[in-house]
Parts: C-alpha cells; sequence; structure tokens
C-alpha cells in the first residue's frame, strides 16, 4: 500500500528524474508512462529510457495525429533502440462515430467533439493502463490556467491509479535547455508555434500571449471555470473535473 499524501511530500522538491526514480522504487506493480510526443513526453521518455527506469512508454494513436508526430515517434525508437507500444481505438466505434457524426463532426458540437476524444483516446487509454498501478503524465502546470494547482502525485478516481506527474512545476525552459543538451528528438511542429500537439484537425499554432493549450479545440467558448476547457477526457475524473486531489492511501 502507498501513501500518496506521503509520496507527493516526498517526490515534491526532487527533479524529474529523481522523481521518477523514487516512484518506481516505493511503487510495487506495473507504472505507464503514456506519451503523446511532444515536448514534455520527449523528455520523460528520455529520462525513462536513457536511466534503464522500468516504466511502460506506450503512446495512444488516434487515427489522426500530424506526420510530423508520426515521425517523431520514428526518430524516438531509433534512437533509443526501444519500442514504444501504441493503443488504438475500436475499429467499429470508430466507424460508428464517423457514420454518426460525419469525418469532422468534432466541429459541430462540443459533445461530438468529446464523443471522438472518448473513443479514440479515452476507451485506448483504460486498455494501456488495465493492471497498472500507477500513470506517469507530461502534465505541466505552465501549460493552462486550469492545470496550475495539479500536485506532483495524486490519487486518479478516473482510472484508479495513482498519477505521477514529474513536470508539473518545471518550466518550458527548462525542457528546452534539457532537449538541447542530450540531443533529445523533438516534433518539428513546435518550431511553427505549436507548443501543445493533439490531433491535427484539433490543433492549431498559438498567438502571442495565449496558453500552450489555446490551440487546443480552439473553437469552442466553454466556461474555464468548469475545470473541463481544453481537456479531452484523459486527465478528468467521473464528475467531469480536472483531476487534482489527493487521497491518503492507494
Amino acid at each position: 500500500m502507498v501513501d500518496v499524501n506521503r509520496l507527493g511530500q516526498q517526490l515534491t522538491g526532487l527533479t524529474p528524474l529523481a522523481r521518477l526514480l523514487a516512484a518506481r522504487e516505493q511503487i510495487v506493480g506495473r507504472i505507464v508512462f503514456t506519451t503523446s510526443f511532444g515536448l514534455e513526453d520527449q523528455v520523460l521518455t528520455d529520462l525513462i529510457f536513457a536511466n534503464d527506469i522500468a516504466i511502460d512508454v506506450v503512446t495512444l494513436d488516434t487515427g489522426r495525429l500530424f506526420p510530423e508526430t508520426y515521425n517523431v515517434w520514428t526518430e524516438t525508437e531509433m534512437r533509443y533502440g526501444k519500442r514504444i507500444r501504441a493503443y488504438y481505438p475500436d475499429t467499429a466505434q470508430v466507424e460508428a462515430l464517423i457514420d454518426d457524426q460525419g469525418i469532422d463532426g468534432q466541429y459541430l458540437a462540443v459533445a461530438y467533439r468529446k464523443a471522438c476524444c472518448n473513443i479514440r483516446k479515452v476507451v485506448p487509454l483504460r486498455r494501456a493502463l488495465d493492471g497498472a498501478v500507477a500513470w506517469v503524465t507530461g502534465l505541466r502546470g505552465g501549460q493552462s490556467a486550469n492545470r496550475g494547482d495539479m500536485p506532483v502525485a495524486a490519487f486518479d478516481s478516473g482510472f484508479g491509479l495513482i498519477k505521477i506527474n514529474p513536470l508539473i512545476d518545471v518550466s518550458r525552459d527548462f525542457l528546452t535547455e534539457t532537449v538541447a543538451a542530450h540531443a533529445i528528438p523533438i516534433n518539428a511542429l513546435h518550431a511553427k508555434g505549436f507548443p501543445s500537439i493533439g490531433c491535427a484537425p484539433c490543433t492549431r499554432a498559438i498567438q502571442p500571449g495565449e496558453d500552450e493549450r489555446a490551440g487546443r479545440w480552439w473553437w469552442e467558448n466553454e466556461n474555464a471555470q468548469n475545470g473541463t476547457a481544453k481537456e479531452c477526457g484523459l486527465h478528468v475524473a467521473a464528475d467531469g473535473r480536472l483531476t487534482r486531489g489527493m487521497q491518503a492511501q492507494q
């Protein structure tokens, strides 16, 4: 049994690498890191692979990723000599989704977009996390206002496991300096104004002064106070709110 509250306290103040090592030492069972091949995730992938940390690195291939994302996926596997396991959406569910709302139905209604995210991301994520005790993410407080108060370790009530956010309090400058120092492969779209990269139809470059995630689902005008703005469902609890709370034990 891991005391998540105590784990969070122990991880606070450590470097991202020390957090990963400490989490791996204290948590018994499978730990999964899900990468979308963005800047944050590439830094974490380097830490895990370069230091041979026993954490499974997986990705969710929605079928609608940018070509540049597939390119950096290939570069990453070649660089480290390791495979990154992909989880895909159910074919029948995707066919039914497109039959119902069209190929780009996400632009027509928020409910359509969330249905697409659920089928292409959330359902495959549940399979990826099946049997896992902990989930490592690339969440960072500086990505948007609604992620700013997330802890380094928490109990995720939506997926029923420990969630570790090793980069939650680091700056983007730290990430770019780390990438440069270690020659880590990164997505070419970052140099074109895309700090946050998801599916191609749902991501645009941002304008000066915008939050890093402003380019995600930009056509929506959701209430920023409802806790789910600019989220796809991967990091929200059963009640629809961004998972932040810490639970005493798991």
